[in-house]
């Protein structure tokens, strides 16, 4: 299984939107610095989780939120509203 995750540094007040096969594992490598994109902002906790059974479709919804590129949005899908689109 694939995951799409969503995770938060309160140090930053940022949210980071990834994929992965394993979710502890990334996470421990995002607050261990071994990310480029999140070493500056740990440490991060995990707000949200979506599996996926294929890569391609957790790449997909990867790419979809990330173009939506707002907190509101982010905080929709935490709640568990993921079919739904903020405008």
């Amino acid at each position: 299984m694939y995951y799409v995750n969503k995770i938060f540094s309160e140090k930053c007040n940022r949210y980071y939107v990834g994929f992965c096969a394993d979710m502890g594992a990334r996470l421990a490598r995002h607050n261990a610095g071994m990310v480029t994109a999140t070493k500056n902002c740990r440490p991060y906790t995990q707000k949200a989780t979506r599996q996926f059974p294929t890569a391609t479709e957790d790449r997909k919804e990867e790419a979809s939120i990330k173009k939506q590129k707002r907190s509101k949005y982010l905080e929709c899908l935490m709640e568990g509203n993921w079919s739904i689109r903020p405008d």
